[in-house]
């Protein structure tokens, strides 16, 4: 997932059998011809199946990663969690070459991992059907950048369709397969956060269950990428973005609907073309379904019908970029913003440029006042085993600390402040070996701590710790083993033993791992999370050793069955003397009730915090009981349900 994998806010607040579904469970596919209420994610997992697809391969990751947990509970279709996304593709690629048709999914920032594979997979084509379905966080809900992935049709020459809702999203999945043996080429699937998890009416069709795989026929000239055969395979290349150009103008994904009110037009896709039509229900639009290549004879046919055209498109200025070099004046990112969405009262903002009405309705500047709102900063869950390490981390001097993507991002933030970096899935181990062998003078003392999830380092890390290994990086790893891709739900993966299904599998042994890797058996370290004085000891050994480490932490995240909730725990007030030791663990179970101002002998002054610990929430990890300097936390006294007669 190479990225943030889920809005860390409310986290705490949910467990995966609430937000994500079981793929474990008896389940009966909803009978054709038939209605539902479904999210675009559910749509296309249904599309997938009703195309006849055979295999199905993800990694997890917000707002892709319902696709394959909704695909994963339909019968004979093959679907696995892959370790990245990269593997998921190639998975795909190998089941289209034997001509089965294939499915893969992932966030945006998930396809620059695969980038790789697809560059290559642009020239030798496809045999069965293959879709890629791209979903990008437009508006940053959950990732670390907000990247357009419409570039990649242009980048590997690729058709790309766009959906506006959930009935969209399943018809252009289905149209998706069909053009994609049409022309032997993978199709991208282009997602925002909108499609994918707003829900509407969906009307499902029959399964294709006539589709069956034709099996591998050998090709080398084909499927053998050496310079030489990748060399002839460009004319095709060039051939097929021709071919597919005359197929964008008469294809039915792209309508020119008419409006009474012409002083404007609009080219527009996906939401957008939502928002197009609710801020200007009287313009002319052309909605762009089958979006690149973009259909200029259309194009041109609309900005005859107009005063003016207006390319709406989430996020860059892309289509505008092309439109302007075909010779057609076009308005876009001159009056609208670069970055994200465009919901109406923003469009209508940036059209009042055009449209004298909407300057007369005022200039924009002056917003409602906002509703007061209690603030909930994101957080890790109550008893989650990266507090612990945290909490450690920030007691530790002299330290600079490389972070990752996924739950222990948040580690960056209060009480804890103990991320320095975080750049992408993986970067945690090249970035600590390139802070180690970059130490300026003022760094020389400094100790490098690299932190680094279980499905992360699974994902892309291992490779940066071979390098750590291989070059003697004095550096010291983190490896939090919480046994489940967290940031997204409580998806399984190598690490927890058990496979999409629920069913068991091989699970990686991470201590066997990382010595295979390189690293010293003295030096690599199991602990408890939950035991901070042996967290604190391990960490300052292994930073003082001059060479690569590993620390493995073994507690399952709290919020798969895994985990063994422990009786809660109590504050004894009349104990408490607000020293606030266990509020800088940063469990959300902690509440400090009040503050106060003292001093002290010194005749410094400090604040004083008193807390509580609220015992529904609490699932008695015990780590608040280890810095509470008067000891005032005890095990909670029973609580019984009262009856009424």
């Amino acid at each position: 997932m190479a990225a943030f994998d889920g809005p860390p806010h409310q986290h705490h607040m949910t467990h995966p059998k609430e937000n994500t579904l079981s793929a474990h469970k008896p389940f009966t596919p909803p009978p054709a011809a038939s209605r539902h209420l479904m999210s675009g994610n559910e749509a296309i997992a249904r599309a997938v199946w009703d195309a006849g697809v055979a295999v199905a391969a993800a990694y997890p990751g917000t707002p892709s990663t319902e696709i394959l947990e909704n695909a994963a509970r339909y019968p004979d279709l093959y679907t696995e969690w892959s370790v990245n996304e990269k593997v998921s593709l190639e998975v795909a690629i190998g089941a289209s070459v034997a001509g089965a048709r294939s499915f893969c999914a992932m966030k945006h920032v998930g396809l620059n991992v695969a980038a790789d594979a697809l560059m290559t997979l642009t020239l030798t084509g496809v045999v069965g059907g293959l879709v890629i379905a791209v979903a990008d966080d437009v508006g940053f809900s959950s990732s670390q950048n907000e990247q357009d992935s419409r570039f990649w049709g242009r980048f590997a020459h690729l058709p790309i369709l766009e959906p506006a809702d959930s009935q969209e999203a399943y018809a252009m999945t289905c149209a998706a397969f069909e053009l994609s043996e049409k022309f032997e080429t993978p199709v991208i699937l282009r997602l925002t956060t909108r499609v994918c998890h707003v829900k509407c009416l969906v009307e499902v069709g029959e399964r294709n269950v006539q589709r069956a795989a034709t099996g591998f026929n050998k090709n080398p000239s084909r499927w053998v990428m050496v310079p030489a055969n990748a060399q002839r395979r460009m004319p095709l290349m060039f051939a097929r973005d021709k071919a597919l150009a005359a197929e964008a103008e008469t294809s039915a994904l792209n309508r020119i609907e008419a409006g009474a009110d012409r002083r404007v037009g609009f080219i527009t896709s996906g939401p957008a073309y939502m928002h197009v039509r609710e801020a200007f229900p009287d313009a002319p639009v052309l909605k762009l379904g089958f979006s690149h290549p973009a259909p200029m004879g259309k194009i041109r046919e609309l900005a005859a019908q107009v005063d003016a055209l207006v390319v709406v498109e989430e996020t860059e200025q892309l289509l505008e970029t092309e439109i302007r070099a075909a010779g057609i004046a076009v308005r876009g990112k001159d009056i609208l913003p670069a970055f994200g969405e465009l919901p109406p009262p923003v469009l209508k903002k940036g059209l009042a440029a055009l449209l004298p009405e909407l300057a007369a309705q005022g200039d924009g500047k002056t917003a409602p006042a906002a509703l007061p709102v209690f603030p909930r900063p994101p957080t890790m869950c109550v008893a989650c085993p990266h507090l612990g390490v945290y909490y450690t981390l920030s007691q530790l001097k002299n330290v600079t600390i490389a972070g990752d993507i996924g739950c222990y991002t948040l580690g960056a933030g209060h009480p804890w402040n103990a991320l320095d970096t975080t750049i992408c899935m993986g970067a945690s181990m090249g970035m600590a070996l390139g802070l180690d062998k970059g130490r300026g003078p003022d760094d020389e003392k400094k100790k490098i701590v690299a932190v680094i999830g279980d499905s992360t380092f699974m994902h892309m890390g291992m490779q940066g710790l071979l390098d750590i290994a291989y070059n003697r990086g004095n550096v010291t790893v983190l490896l939090l083993d919480n046994r489940t891709v967290g940031m997204t739900g409580g998806q399984d993966n190598p690490a927890s033993g058990r496979d999409i299904h629920g069913e068991e599998a091989p699970r990686i042994d991470f201590a066997r791992l990382v010595e295979a890797l390189g690293i010293a058996p003295e030096h690599i370290r199991v602990v408890d999370p939950y035991v901070l004085p042996v967290l604190f000891k391990t960490l300052r050994e292994e930073t003082k050793y001059d060479g690569p480490s590993v620390i493995i932490t073994n507690r399952p995240c709290v919020l798969i069955d895994e985990y063994e909730k422990q009786p809660s725990y109590e504050v004894i007030e009349t104990a408490c003397t607000g020293c606030g030791n266990c509020v800088e663990i940063g469990c959300p179970a902690i509440h400090v009730t009040r503050r106060e101002k003292a001093v002290k002998p010194s005749g410094k002054e400090v604040e004083l915090a008193f807390v509580n610990i609220e015992t529904a929430a609490c699932t008695g990890c015990g780590l608040c009981l280890q810095p509470c300097a008067p000891d005032a936390i005890r095990a909670a006294k029973p609580t019984f349900p009262v009856t009424f007669s």
